[in-house]
């Protein structure tokens, strides 16, 4: 399953940890001259609040921490699920650290927190100095859509802005690390660090990591649907032999694909080059075959591209809705960099100013479906390749299809781990576990059955799983039977949207369960979805609260207070994109 929809919220790994901890080096003069810095600054309090989906805005929250406590500062780190919006009055200095989910959206755990800031009442915070730290990606239309409502909300309340906000595009350590360099020292009204060598990182950090992936081999490439569906899904095993990594059921696998060379090719013809031209590319110069095939985002086209295009073509109907989000949404649906240039044949690129309207290649994100405690050697994906047909043209998926089709055992799959600390097996083992995840939303489920089977836990499994066919796309059917007659997997429902003249999905199966469903959730149960985020996952958070209403007699608010508890103990917990 690919975590598309999340980006800039995989969590800081340690080699970007490493790279923060250069900027303690560079403080060294500055510490040892302000080794007897006042102190009045020991008592300065500093709350650090975060909104992660996944994980990253909540580390660069604890590194801020740590950086803050070498200033003499008392850091206080917290989620925002965990702040009432009553206490933020009583913060004299505040840090926001957000990523964007969705559509512009709040993530998970800053929601409440945002409702009730958000909600009539919320008295003045004009004895707060705050800055925000923003984590996002320019694709998307609402860029750090979640830190910029958070500023502007802050500073509507009366609070005082002490540093700008910084917002942060995909590759963010760079802005990260100079927002936290620059606010934590004008906090701490230009005192001193005591301790160079703050907990950031530690001393093992693995060898490979973002800036340096591992080359893994992949062992098994497994078509899982049947050869007649309508989709293509696939089983991968890759071998992290030798790496020294290791992981957790839950986690995510991040894969750094390199573009379809069929695809490079036909860009080239478009833009009328030669492959063997020289661009330079971060101050090196590189054939413009090999950086468009292992350097840039050659399949979405970005913003930058996309209105010089517009210019030079003179097109008037993408000139003439240029800033219509939604119109040029809808015009861009199936279209590629390289259809606009084919469709645009008027508007003439040189190598050089064409790949400067380009973003880097970035790695893809995927939901680990193994145990690594029963699979410590290798990583399972499973993941649906990417294919369809539009503008006469075949388009593919750049990671998908790398996978499926450009892998081979000599090639090298280059990977890296970001951990998910909130998705994981509840460490209690007696307790429930509903899980809902439709097509390669099954992904991390299966590795959480495995985890639990490796456990030997005694607690109740329960999986909501569908499809469009059984026939076709029933994936892992002997592995989940057989966890049935085990007894491991207490509930297998199953929902094939189109074995039947009226469709049924997950939710639908929710609802129909509801009264057992909120029985496993009174006993302790933790509910985890993964899959689709702007239809099912909106479907099934309808039916839980639905579900938990009528069986828990309770009104519609009471039902959302139930639910806001449960994400709150952490025990309704979402992996969508």
């Amino acid at each position: 399953m690919k975590i598309s929809n999340l980006p800039i919220d995989a969590p800081y790994n340690e080699g970007q940890r490493a790279w923060l901890n250069g900027f303690f080096s560079g403080m060294q003069a500055h510490m040892s001259q302000s080794a007897g810095a006042s102190s009045s600054t020991d008592s300065r309090k500093i709350t650090i609040l975060y909104g992660s989906q996944t994980g990253s805005a909540e580390s660069v929250a604890i590194d801020a921490g740590a950086i803050a406590k070498t200033y003499g500062l008392t850091p206080s780190v917290k989620s925002m699920d965990e702040v009432d919006s009553s206490a933020l009055a009583g913060f004299e200095y505040l840090l926001i650290v957000t990523s964007t989910y969705g559509e512009g959206e709040m993530p998970d755990n800053a929601q409440m927190l945002w409702d009730s800031v958000c909600a009539e009442g919320m008295p003045s915070l004009g004895s707060v100095k705050y800055s925000v730290l923003a984590l996002g990606d320019t694709s998307y239309d609402l860029f750090c859509q979640a830190g910029i409502d958070w500023d502007n909300k802050l500073a509507e309340l009366g609070a005082t802005r002490i540093y700008d906000r910084v917002n942060c595009d995909v590759d963010y350590e760079e802005p990260a690390q100079a927002w936290i360099s620059s606010v934590i020292p004008l906090i701490a009204g230009g005192s001193g660090v005591s301790n160079a060598e703050a907990e950031v990182g530690g001393s093992n950090k693995p060898e490979y990591h973002r800036k340096n992936p591992f080359p893994a081999k992949l062992l098994v490439n497994r078509l899982l649907t049947d050869a007649s569906s309508s989709k293509e899904t696939r089983h991968y095993e890759i071998s992290i032999v030798g790496s020294g990594l290791s992981y957790e059921a839950g986690d995510a696998l991040c894969v750094v694909p390199t573009n379809c060379p069929t695809l490079v090719a036909d860009v080239i013809k478009a833009l009328n080059c030669n492959p063997d031209q020289e661009v330079t590319v971060n101050g090196d110069l590189i054939k413009l075959g090999d950086a468009l095939q292992n350097q840039f985002e050659i399949k979405t086209p970005s913003k930058e591209f996309i209105e010089e295009l517009a210019t030079r073509s003179g097109n008037q109907e993408l000139n003439g809705i240029i800033t219509d989000k939604e119109r040029l949404s809808d015009y861009l649906w199936g279209r590629d960099t390289l259809d606009l240039l084919l469709q645009n044949p008027i508007a003439e690129f040189t190598s050089a100013e064409f790949v400067s309207l380009l973003k880097p290649l970035q790695h893809r994100a995927y939901s680990i479906s193994s145990s690594g405690k029963q699979y410590p050697e290798t990583v399972h994906l499973t993941v649906a390749s990417v294919r369809y047909d539009g503008f006469g043209r075949n388009h593919k998926g750049v990671c998908s299809t790398f996978l499926a089709d450009l892998v081979d055992g000599e090639t090298p799959v280059r990977t890296f781990f970001t951990p998910n600390k909130v998705f994981r097996v509840p460490d209690d083992n007696s307790l429930p576990m509903i899980m809902v995840g439709p097509g390669t939303g099954i992904a991390p489920f299966r590795a959480f059955l495995q985890e639990r089977d490796f456990r030997k836990a005694n607690g109740k499994n329960w999986l909501f799983f569908g499809d469009r066919n059984a026939a076709t796309d029933y994936i892992y059917r002997d592995e989940l039977e057989a966890y049935q007659a085990s007894g491991l997997l207490t509930h297998l429902d199953l929902a094939f949207s189109r074995d039947q003249e009226a469709k049924i999905y997950v939710q639908d199966r929710m609802i129909e369960k509801g009264a057992e469903l909120f029985q496993w959730l009174e006993q302790g149960g933790y509910f985890f979805v993964c899959g689709d985020a702007y239809r099912m996952a909106k479907d099934v958070d309808q039916a839980l609260h639905n579900v938990i209403a009528q069986h828990g007699k309770l009104s519609d608010q009471q039902a959302i207070d139930y639910v806001n508890q449960l994400k709150k103990d952490k025990r309704y917990v979402r992996d969508v994109y």
